[in-house]
C-alpha cells in the first residue's frame, strides 16, 4: 500500500514484503561490514514529481533553488543547504542521485557564473543542541553561510571541495570542532567530481557504523564511539550548479545469524 504525504511516499511493510502500489518485492538486505548484515525498509521517498515542498532551503544571496524537469535544482554562488524537512531516527540509510552540471564547451561568462565542478557535499544526522526539537529555529542565522553550521552536531562529507581537489569526511561536535583525520582527507582523482554524470550516494548511520558510498563504492567507513542516532539530512554546496533526484530513506534492522 502506498500513501502520499506532501509528496513523501510511505511504504507499509506487510507479510515480510515491501508493498509498492500493486507490486510486491522482497525486502532489501545489505552487508555493511563482515559481521553486520541489515534489512532495509523504505520509509521515505521523494522523486520530486510534486515539487520541492519537502525541503527547507538556507541560501546566501544571488543563488536559487527550484523545481525543474522533475528534480530539485540548485544554482548557488555563496553557499546553500537544502534540508529534508523530516527528522530521521536511526538506524537509517539515505540514498539519492546527484549531478554536478557543467557546460565544458562554454566559458563561465557564456554559460553563467554557477557552473563549476566542485562541492557535491552533504550533512546527515544533523541536530542543534540549542534547539534539539527544531533544527530550523536558527535558519535565519545560518542562511547558507558555511561557518554558521559549526554549532551543529552532524556527519559531513565534502566531495570535490577546494576547487575539486579534496574529498573529506568530518564529524562536527556541535562546539565548533570538526577534526579531520588524515585517512579522511582524500585527493586522488578517483574521489573527485566528474561533471555531468550521475553520482549515486549512500549514507549509513547504524549505531557506531557510519558509512559513505558513491556509486556502490565504500569510501568512508567510520566507527563512532559516540554516534549520532537522529537528525536531519542536508544537501550542501557552494558555487555550484547541480540536481538532486530519487531521494530515499530506509530504516535498517540487523539480520541475526
Amino acid at each position: 500500500m502506498l500513501q502520499n504525504v506532501r509528496g513523501i511516499k510511505l511504504i507499509v511493510v506487510m507479510a515480510g514484503l515491501v508493498m509498492i502500489g500493486c507490486e510486491s518485492k522482497p525486502e532489501r538486505s545489505l552487508a555493511l561490514t563482515d559481521d553486520l548484515t541489515v534489512k532495509a525498509e523504505l520509509i521515505h521517498s521523494d522523486d520530486f514529481t510534486d515539487g520541492i515542498d519537502n525541503w527547507k532551503v538556507e541560501q546566501m544571496p544571488d543563488g536559487s533553488v527550484y523545481h525543474k524537469d522533475g528534480k530539485l535544482e540548485i544554482n548557488d554562488w555563496r553557499g546553500c543547504t537544502a534540508w529534508f524537512k523530516e527528522k530521521l531516527e536511526g538506524p537509517i540509510m539515505i540514498e539519492y542521485e546527484a549531478v554536478v552540471l557543467q557546460d565544458t564547451t562554454k566559458s563561465q561568462e557564456e554559460d553563467g557564473i554557477f557552473d563549476r565542478a566542485s562541492d557535491l557535499n552533504c550533512f546527515w544526522m544533523a541536530t542543534d543542541s540549542e534547539n534539539p526539537d527544531d533544527l530550523f529555529a536558527k535558519s535565519d542565522f545560518r542562511t547558507g553561510r558555511f561557518p554558521n553550521y559549526d554549532t551543529l552536531s552532524l556527519y559531513y562529507v565534502g566531495m570535490g571541495g577546494h576547487f575539486n581537489t579534496k574529498t573529506r569526511f568530518r564529524r562536527y561536535t556541535g562546539n565548533g570542532e570538526k577534526p579531520l583525520l588524515p585517512a579522511h582527507d582524500l585527493s586522488d582523482a578517483v574521489y573527485l567530481i566528474k561533471p555531468n554524470t550521475v553520482k549515486k550516494i549512500r549514507l549509513v548511520a547504524f549505531d557506531d557504523v557510519i558509512q559513505y558510498y558513491r556509486n556502490d563504492t565504500l569510501i568512508y567507513d567510520y566507527r563512532d564511539p559516540r554516534p549520532y542516532t537522529e537528525g536531519h539530512f542536508g544537501l550542501r554546496t557552494v558555487h555550484n550548479h547541480m540536481t538532486l533526484d530519487n531521494f530515499k530513506v530506509y530504516r535498517l534492522t540487523k539480520i541475526e545469524d
